[in-house]
Protein backbone atom coordinates (compact mmCIF):
# COMPACT_ATOMS: atom_id res chain seq x y z
CA UNK A 1 0.00 0.00 0.00
CA UNK A 2 1.20 3.21 -0.87
CA UNK A 3 1.32 5.93 1.63
CA UNK A 4 -0.71 9.69 1.25
CA UNK A 5 1.81 12.09 1.13
CA UNK A 6 0.78 14.83 3.84
CA UNK A 7 0.19 17.54 1.79
CA UNK A 8 -3.18 18.27 0.48
CA UNK A 9 -5.81 20.38 -0.61
CA UNK A 10 -8.92 21.96 1.11
CA UNK A 11 -11.66 23.69 -1.54
CA UNK A 12 -14.24 24.99 -1.03
CA UNK A 13 -16.73 25.18 -3.55
CA UNK A 14 -19.38 28.08 -4.20
CA UNK A 15 -22.11 30.16 -5.88
CA UNK A 16 -21.69 33.61 -6.63
CA UNK A 17 -24.36 33.94 -3.78
CA UNK A 18 -22.06 32.02 -1.22
CA UNK A 19 -24.08 28.79 -1.19
CA UNK A 20 -21.41 26.44 -0.05
CA UNK A 21 -21.63 22.87 -1.27
CA UNK A 22 -20.59 20.01 1.71
CA UNK A 23 -20.61 16.59 1.32
CA UNK A 24 -20.91 13.90 4.02
CA UNK A 25 -17.91 11.36 4.46
CA UNK A 26 -18.96 7.46 4.20
CA UNK A 27 -16.00 6.08 6.26
CA UNK A 28 -16.72 8.53 9.54
CA UNK A 29 -19.01 6.98 12.09
CA UNK A 30 -20.35 10.28 13.22
CA UNK A 31 -22.35 12.85 10.54
CA UNK A 32 -19.09 14.51 9.13
CA UNK A 33 -19.66 17.11 6.72
CA UNK A 34 -16.97 18.66 4.71
CA UNK A 35 -15.41 20.90 1.43
CA UNK A 36 -13.84 18.96 -0.69
CA UNK A 37 -10.23 17.82 0.22
CA UNK A 38 -7.37 15.13 -1.31
CA UNK A 39 -4.16 15.13 -0.63
CA UNK A 40 -1.58 14.81 -3.81
CA UNK A 41 -1.06 11.77 -6.10
CA UNK A 42 2.65 12.67 -6.22
CA UNK A 43 5.15 15.09 -4.31
CA UNK A 44 5.53 17.11 -7.84
CA UNK A 45 1.84 17.18 -8.83
CA UNK A 46 0.84 20.90 -9.01
CA UNK A 47 -1.47 21.94 -6.37
CA UNK A 48 -4.13 23.33 -8.91
CA UNK A 49 -4.14 20.14 -10.23
CA UNK A 50 -4.94 18.34 -7.33
CA UNK A 51 -7.63 20.29 -6.53
CA UNK A 52 -9.46 20.13 -9.85
CA UNK A 53 -8.41 16.43 -9.42
CA UNK A 54 -10.40 15.92 -6.08
CA UNK A 55 -13.20 18.26 -7.15
CA UNK A 56 -13.91 15.88 -10.12
CA UNK A 57 -13.53 12.46 -8.62
CA UNK A 58 -15.55 13.68 -5.27
CA UNK A 59 -18.50 15.59 -6.83
CA UNK A 60 -18.11 14.87 -10.59
CA UNK A 61 -17.57 19.06 -11.04
CA UNK A 62 -15.11 20.07 -14.13
CA UNK A 63 -13.06 23.32 -12.32
CA UNK A 64 -12.27 24.00 -16.05
CA UNK A 65 -15.80 24.20 -17.02
CA UNK A 66 -17.66 27.34 -18.45
CA UNK A 67 -18.78 29.57 -15.54
CA UNK A 68 -16.21 27.79 -13.06
CA UNK A 69 -13.43 29.78 -11.47
CA UNK A 70 -10.62 27.63 -9.50
CA UNK A 71 -8.26 29.91 -7.33
CA UNK A 72 -5.59 29.43 -4.74
CA UNK A 73 -6.64 31.76 -1.92
CA UNK A 74 -2.90 31.50 -0.27
CA UNK A 75 -3.76 30.02 3.04
CA UNK A 76 -2.11 26.69 4.48
CA UNK A 77 -3.50 24.99 7.79
CA UNK A 78 -1.07 22.70 9.50
CA UNK A 79 -2.66 20.05 11.57
CA UNK A 80 -2.13 16.87 13.16
CA UNK A 81 -3.63 14.38 11.54
CA UNK A 82 -6.86 12.44 12.81
CA UNK A 83 -5.82 9.23 14.52
CA UNK A 84 -8.75 7.46 12.22
CA UNK A 85 -7.05 8.13 9.79
CA UNK A 86 -3.05 8.28 10.52
CA UNK A 87 -3.27 4.56 8.95
CA UNK A 88 -2.80 6.13 5.40
CA UNK A 89 0.19 7.63 6.45
CA UNK A 90 3.96 6.44 6.77
CA UNK A 91 4.90 5.98 10.18
CA UNK A 92 6.29 9.08 12.16
CA UNK A 93 3.88 11.23 9.69
CA UNK A 94 1.79 13.27 11.99
CA UNK A 95 0.99 16.46 10.35
CA UNK A 96 -0.38 17.38 6.99
CA UNK A 97 -0.35 20.75 5.29
CA UNK A 98 -3.53 21.59 3.53
CA UNK A 99 -3.71 24.65 0.51
CA UNK A 100 -7.16 26.48 0.58
CA UNK A 101 -8.43 26.91 -2.73
CA UNK A 102 -12.05 28.35 -3.80
CA UNK A 103 -13.96 27.07 -6.39
CA UNK A 104 -16.77 29.29 -8.00
CA UNK A 105 -19.06 27.24 -9.98
CA UNK A 106 -22.93 28.53 -11.91
CA UNK A 107 -26.21 28.27 -9.59
CA UNK A 108 -27.56 24.97 -10.48
CA UNK A 109 -24.61 23.09 -11.23
CA UNK A 110 -25.32 19.30 -11.16
CA UNK A 111 -23.20 17.15 -8.44
CA UNK A 112 -22.27 13.29 -8.88
CA UNK A 113 -21.01 11.81 -5.38
CA UNK A 114 -18.91 8.86 -5.60
CA UNK A 115 -20.75 6.78 -3.30
CA UNK A 116 -17.19 5.25 -1.95
CA UNK A 117 -15.81 8.41 -0.36
CA UNK A 118 -19.75 10.89 0.27
CA UNK A 119 -23.11 9.57 0.90
CA UNK A 120 -24.78 13.04 0.66
CA UNK A 121 -24.72 16.34 -0.37
CA UNK A 122 -25.91 20.47 0.84
CA UNK A 123 -25.58 23.46 -0.37
CA UNK A 124 -26.06 26.22 2.74
CA UNK A 125 -25.50 29.52 2.82
CA UNK A 126 -21.87 30.09 3.71
CA UNK A 127 -22.47 30.92 7.57
CA UNK A 128 -24.57 27.40 8.18
CA UNK A 129 -22.08 25.39 5.90
CA UNK A 130 -19.36 26.77 8.44
CA UNK A 131 -21.26 25.48 11.14
CA UNK A 132 -22.15 22.17 9.96
CA UNK A 133 -18.32 21.07 9.05
CA UNK A 134 -16.76 18.88 11.90
CA UNK A 135 -12.89 20.32 10.73
CA UNK A 136 -12.32 23.62 12.52
CA UNK A 137 -9.77 24.55 9.35
CA UNK A 138 -12.83 23.77 6.89
CA UNK A 139 -15.01 25.80 8.81
CA UNK A 140 -12.35 28.56 9.18
CA UNK A 141 -11.75 28.64 5.51
CA UNK A 142 -15.56 28.70 4.76
CA UNK A 143 -15.78 31.76 7.10
CA UNK A 144 -12.96 33.45 4.79
CA UNK A 145 -15.26 32.84 1.56
CA UNK A 146 -17.17 36.49 1.21
CA UNK A 147 -13.63 37.80 1.50
CA UNK A 148 -12.05 35.89 -1.11
CA UNK A 149 -15.48 35.40 -3.38
CA UNK A 150 -14.97 39.50 -3.39
CA UNK A 151 -11.53 39.34 -5.65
Amino acid sequence: MAYKIPESVLVVIHTPDLQVLLIRRADAAEDFWQSVTGSKDRPDEALTTTAAREVREETGIDAGAPGCRLRDWGLENVYAIYPQWQHRYAPGVWRNTEHVFGLQVPQGTPVVLNPREHTAYAWLNWRAAADRCFSPSNAEAILWLPRFAAR
